[in-house]
């Protein structure tokens, strides 16, 4: 898909370039990490990876696996985010309903996306997670 804006063309090739994703940042409150990691390592199963020393110092932690990079941050005047959302493809979305659900997760199905079974939950600091799988 190509956008025009102005006279330049933005999409995902331009003149041998290619863009993707790096990462997806979200928001968890001072002390939140723990929360994090459990959502995101626990019941997402993503593994954890170490911050750059630099970065570190500022808190929060990071979850890393082929394909997809989550950074949660510290922010001091934290609110959860209800709209703005990371959107995860799986290939089980039963099996992570269910490990999200255990782990004590609201799982919300929603059925308005053509071609895919979704639901919304909710991270450890509240923030919209969603969660798809193509059919």
């Amino acid at each position: 898909m190509r956008t025009a804006i102005g006279d330049q063309h933005v999409g995902s090739r331009r003149q041998g370039q290619h863009v993707r994703l790096h990462h997806v940042q979200v928001s968890c409150p001072p002390g939140g990490e723990s929360a994090a990691r459990w959502f995101y390592a626990g019941a997402l199963g993503l593994p954890e990876v170490a911050k750059p020393a630099v970065l570190a110092a500022r808190g929060g932690v990071w979850f890393r696996a082929p394909g997809v990079e989550v950074h949660v941050g510290v922010e001091a005047d934290f609110a959860p985010a209800r709209k703005a959302h990371p959107a995860f493809a799986v290939t089980d979305i039963d099996a992570v309903a269910q490990r999200v659900g255990a782990a004590g997760h609201p799982v919300a199905w929603d059925g308005d996306l053509p071609g895919h079974r979704r639901f919304y939950t909710e991270d450890g600091a509240g923030n919209r997670v969603e969660i798809l799988q193509p059919i």
